[in-house]
């Protein structure tokens, strides 16, 4: 902390680039009101009332933010539908337990077990938890259950801020997101970097003091009620900002970016079919990475071969000749599907998951090779499978799509097997990663990174540990790399670190020439490979 009582200045970590100026919001946690308990049947009949206000309070959030955040309130959902967990506290309710008493203590018990996990990916989730507790207990109290109004432009500032109440926050005039805690690896940061909201987590102590605020995403501060002086300075810096991400359009203009008269390709990553919609995406070179998971948190259940046909035609249609990279479902992990994952994981990150999965629920896996496998013929097409440690994965995988190709074929349906390959992100894949016969790679930063530091990416305690410019990262990123310039195969990388201009002169000089980003971050990744290629650098 630096300043006096007026101009106060905090520092943390940066999660999300941007400036925001406005009102200073703070955010707590818990429940509010009280409640006078009724007869045994009317409590019962309140938890079950409240209980389903608040699964459709976020199956509502889901259906309206879709991609990325649909899965991750998928948990959420999942749990209040899961008449297992729910019949403890009704049991309890018919003991003589108040509704918001019963719901309290279970959750309460669920939250200490996340909490107390060894598992990471289990303590990330307690937030979650703790969010729905709260939410269920203020809509008994006779709430809405979501979180009160917050003037537009905002800085928001909490301990910690589950997906679901950043969703219902109103974005549309602008603000940020200051967090005493948090992760900038989080889901919270990945939903605000989508987004473009500033976001500055691992603040520290923070005294409920402070009218107005600047929020400095790049230099990753928080300053309140602050002086002329240093009003002065942010706008300044703003204005730097805003200048270059302008400059950044105009150069996403150019027909092809270059480093060392080396052509780079700048490929997209995509959830929905929607995403194609953003203004910068028609300047992409092709679509690195189109995430499928999405097509699984339609509460209508796992969908059928026309429904993922439709998805991937309209991608291969909107792309026209350029190439469009489809990963097959990766659930599993902190991604679960009711009716496909698997319950009860000791450690979902470990567990089965990706193409594990997929190859061990035929059923379904079967159904997205044949939307996939008539696709095909509609453009040019590429399938990766996720989550592969082992060349005989890759084969069954391939096994089983050759297989599916000959059925169609003999239906009268026309279908082709594209070009397979794997996403590179297991340790064990990078480090023998010639011992796979795949027609590319695709290298998945966020969970390489995970699983070589034993560090769930998600929790902010363990923030400082996972460094994607490692030179643990770099090696295996750069043998991945060199092997296809060998080989004459081709390596991309679609995870977080293509979308950060820091990490790029690594990635460039690690062998890459193929990135992955987020639509939003392409006019910024292009004028860097530019600043770089001229020696400008990135100041």
């Amino acid at each position: 902390m630096q300043g006096s009582a007026a101009g106060l200045a905090y520092r943390g970590r940066t999660a999300s680039i941007g400036f925001a100026h406005g009102p200073f919001v703070r955010v707590d946690a818990g429940t509010h009101g009280e409640r006078v308990a009724g007869a045994l049947a009317e409590e019962a009949l309140a938890l079950r009332k409240a209980i389903d206000a608040a699964s459709g309070q976020i199956a509502e959030l889901a259906a309206v933010a879709g991609g990325e955040a649909a899965q991750i309130l998928e948990f959420q959902v999942a749990l209040l539908e899961d008449e297992d967990f729910l019949q403890a506290i009704f049991a309890s309710i018919g003991q003589g337990a108040a509704a918001d008493v019963a719901w309290r203590s279970a959750l309460d018990e669920q939250i200490a077990d996340y909490e107390s996990a060894e598992d990471e990916y289990l303590k990330a989730r307690s937030s979650d938890l703790a969010d729905l507790r709260d939410r269920v207990i203020n809509i008994l109290r006779g709430g809405e259950g979501q979180a009160p109004k917050i003037p537009g432009g905002s800085v928001v500032c909490a301990d910690d801020l589950p997906p679901s109440r950043f969703l219902e926050i109103d974005w549309s005039a602008g603000g940020g997101l200051a967090l005493l805690r948090g992760s900038p690896t989080s889901h919270v940061a990945m939903l605000a970097r989508a987004r473009g909201i500033p976001m500055v987590v691992q603040l520290g102590a923070i005294p409920e003091v402070g009218v107005t605020a600047l929020l400095d995403g790049e230099g990753a501060t928080l300053e309140l009620d602050p002086n002329a002086e240093q009003l002065r300075l942010f706008e300044k810096r703003r204005e730097i900002h805003r200048k270059s991400r302008a400059s950044a359009r105009a150069i996403l203009r150019r027909p092809t970016a270059s480093w060392r008269g080396e052509r780079i390709k700048l490929l997209i990553n995509i959830q929905r079919v929607e995403e194609l919609d953003h203004a910068d995406a028609q300047y992409a070179d092709g679509i690195g990475l189109m995430r499928t998971e999405f097509l699984l948190t339609d509460r209508g259940g796992l969908p059928d071969e026309e429904t993922q046909f439709r998805a991937y035609d309209a991608v291969l249609r909107w792309a026209e000749r350029r190439p469009v990279t489809i990963r097959t479902f990766d659930a599993g992990g902190d991604k679960p599907v009711p009716g496909f994952t698997i319950d009860g994981e000791a450690n979902p990150f470990l567990g089965v998951r990706g193409l594990r999965l997929c190859l061990a629920r035929p059923e379904i896996f079967i159904i997205q090779l044949r939307a996939l496998a008539r696709a095909a013929v509609r453009g040019n097409l590429k399938v990766m499978f996720p989550m592969v440690t082992a060349p005989d994965e890759l084969e069954a995988g391939r096994k089983l799509f050759a297989e599916v190709v000959q059925r169609l074929q003999a239906e009268g349906i026309a279908a082709m097997l594209p070009e397979l390959g794997i996403m590179v992100e297991v340790p064990a894949a990078a480090l023998a990663i010639a011992s796979f016969k795949a027609a590319f790679f695709s290298i998945g930063s966020n969970d390489l990174a995970q699983y070589i530091f034993a560090c769930d990416r998600s929790n902010g305690a363990l923030a400082s540990l996972v460094n994607p410019l490692h030179p643990a990262v770099l090696e295996l990123i750069a043998r991945t790399a060199e092997h296809g310039r060998r080989s004459g195969i081709s390596v991309s990388l679609c995870g977080d670190m293509a979308s950060d201009p820091r990490c790029l002169s690594a990635l460039l000089n690690c062998g890459l020439r193929e990135l992955s980003v987020n639509a939003s971050a392409l006019a910024q990744i292009k004028q860097t490979i530019d600043r770089l290629s001229s020696g400008a650098g990135l100041g």
